[in-house]
């Protein structure tokens, strides 16, 4: 049961055909900024047989899912262990994130070891994920004018300057709020989104815009300051782990 959610996920994670070695929340719940009416994004990791792997039919590396239940559009998606590992050693926030997320629904021992092995992913590079989701975040809201794809733009850009000068991975928004000078407005975008999930964004376009850019910068600076390396040093670690619990498996 994830407390905020008021909703028991235990039953989704019985319901896979292969072993879930973790199941969380990401999306707006993990970001601070669920609305009354937003889905819930599960996330996670399972384990296939080495058969699958090593056999002539093609691997279910990635599942995918959205149904209804309680009431509620939930939307799962898990990654095979080994795909998984290769999406860390790939600069990807976004899959860390799932990773470390605090709204756990399922996890194991391989999660706890996966997570334990995050910090030996971590470059200074990973300022391109988020820099990248940010530009395509900012298009949304200039298209659509929505204040979804706006907050999305600031909690990339804050997660990733957060990141690269403190070596750590935080997706909510509103613990960010006073690290790393965010708008101020923050705070009310915020309490607005929870209201509608697909409202308009009642701003003022020129200060968002140049608050935006004032971030973008404050990314560069902390990615040619931070003290993460160039390259992962975790590599032959997840390969030792993904051997290990295929065979185990």
């Amino acid at each position: 049961m994830i407390d905020d959610l008021d909703i028991d996920l235990a039953p989704v994670v019985a319901e896979q055909p292969d072993p879930l070695l973790f199941a969380t929340v990401s999306g707006a719940h993990l970001y601070g900024f669920p609305s009354q009416d937003s889905d819930v994004d599960l996330r996670g990791v399972h384990l296939l047989p080495a058969a699958d792997l090593v056999g002539l039919r093609e691997p279910e590396e990635t599942r995918s899912r959205t149904w209804v239940r309680y009431g509620v559009e939930l939307d799962l998606v898990t990654h095979d262990l080994r795909k998984f590992a290769r999406l860390m050693l790939r600069r990807n926030g976004y899959v860390l994130e799932q990773l470390l997320s605090p709204l756990v629904v399922h996890t194991s021992e391989a999660h706890r070891e996966l997570a334990a092995l995050a910090p030996g992913v971590l470059t200074s590079h990973h300022a391109h994920h988020y820099r990248g989701f940010a530009v395509t975040q900012w298009r949304l809201f200039e298209k659509t004018g929505e204040l979804k794809p706006l907050l999305y733009t600031f909690r990339v850009l804050l997660t990733g300057i957060h990141l690269l000068r403190s070596g750590e991975v935080q997706a909510h928004l509103p613990t960010l709020l006073d690290e790393v000078g965010a708008p101020g407005y923050l705070p009310e975008l915020i309490a607005a989104k929870r209201d509608r999930e697909h409202g308009k964004a009642d701003v003022d376009h020129a200060r968002v815009e140049a608050d935006v850019e004032r971030l973008h910068t404050l990314l560069d600076e902390a990615q040619a300051g931070s003290a993460l390396p160039d390259a992962a040093g975790a590599q032959d670690a997840l390969h030792d782990l993904v051997v290990r619990l295929r065979l185990e498996g």
